[in-house]
């Protein structure tokens, strides 16, 4: 019994982990679904998961499926992918109305994030700024210049709205010294080489933020905005997040896939259940960005043949659009085997 309940202890949290990946990925597929049932366009089947079914039903046009394989899912549409007779098949309906629907799978993920951010800015008086209000003791900034009462809106040249902006421009700052831009008595003041102290974390180096910020009264309408700017703050970093990988900042080692995402969701899940919001927020803003990145295989790029037959009122041929897909797929899939084969490896050394 006492093994049972240890295996329970240490299997609950990756459990939940993977059920709200799942929620991500069924939210995304979903809003494929509804703007494909409200333009008209025949769903053949709707599943949860890869793999072999576990549990079918629907005995009108659309059939439903849980299916083995918990880490994806798929919104299957008539003419999705090949040519088909039925007027009511994706292929055959206006560009605007395929836009649409490919859009609405992000779009939802994106709503789902905004939610999610209003959520964790419930909790508290007030909201945090990036006023500094005071700084630690033996704070090592506050000898380089920066002083209580400065507003921070530049770091390393990149604009800061939130804390959530600050968290990230503080990692992977090798020598510990940034450019700051902060607003004081009103004026613009830059400040070159201030120095913090840093910390690894991961093989990642993180500044410590030796001083904390002015705090300010919610109201009704701070709140809203609060919501959008933080929510505009996390779009940022997946931007940012994806700049860097591609100019080096960041390599192959800092990015995680399905599993090494269901790790950390786990780990944090034992800590507190509440911790998971603001990540999930995160994780589906991440998700319904890079669905929009155009890529082949994405849904940036199906989205790209459907802007070129737009404008050029002439659509790509079916099967060179089906052989960058393919393709797309191919190194996608290879890329996502490569990311889980090096999460599965730190996972086992720990």
């Amino acid at each position: 019994m006492i093994i049972i309940l240890e295996f329970l202890n240490n299997v609950w949290p990756y459990a939940i982990a993977i059920l709200l990946f799942l929620i991500l990925i069924i939210i995304h597929e979903f809003g494929h679904f509804i703007a494909a049932k409200l333009l008209g366009v025949r769903v053949n089947e709707f599943a949860v998961g890869f793999g072999p079914k576990l549990l079918k039903w629907g005995k009108k046009e659309t059939k439903y499926a849980i299916n083995l394989v918990p880490f994806g899912g798929y919104c299957a549409m008539e003419g999705e992918d090949e040519t088909s007779s039925d007027s009511r098949a994706f292929c055959n309906k206006k560009p605007w109305r395929r836009f649409l629907i490919v859009v609405m799978g992000a779009v939802f993920n994106l709503i789902l994030g905004l939610i999610l951010v209003a959520i964790t800015l419930i909790p508290g008086d007030k909201f945090l700024t990036t006023k500094v209000d005071g700084f630690y003791e033996n704070a090592v900034s506050s000898g380089y210049g920066l002083q209580a009462g400065d507003e921070i809106v530049e770091v390393d040249g990149r604009t800061i709205f939130t804390t959530q902006d600050l968290s990230y421009a503080f990692s992977n700052v090798d020598d510990g010294m940034i450019d700051i831009v902060v607003e004081r008595d009103g004026k613009d003041v830059e400040l070159k080489n201030v120095k913090f102290a840093t910390e690894e974390v991961d093989g990642i180096s993180y500044l410590t933020v030796d001083f904390y910020v002015v705090g300010e009264e919610k109201t009704f309408f701070g709140f809203i905005g609060q919501t959008f700017s933080t929510a505009m703050s996390y779009c940022a970093i997946v931007f940012r997040s994806l700049i860097d990988l591609i100019t080096g900042k960041y390599g192959i080692s800092a990015m995680s896939g399905p599993v090494g995402v269901t790790a950390t969701i786990g780990a944090v899940a034992k800590q507190s259940i509440l911790d998971l919001i603001p990540i999930m927020a995160l994780i589906t803003i991440n998700l319904g960005l890079f669905n929009l990145l155009p890529l082949p295989a994405l849904d940036g790029g199906r989205l790209v043949f459907i802007l070129f037959e737009m404008i050029f009122r002439k659509p790509v041929p079916q099967k060179y659009e089906s052989i960058v897909h393919a393709v797309g797929i191919i190194l996608l899939l290879t890329l996502m085997a490569v990311i889980s084969f090096k999460d599965i490896y730190v996972l086992i050394t720990g």
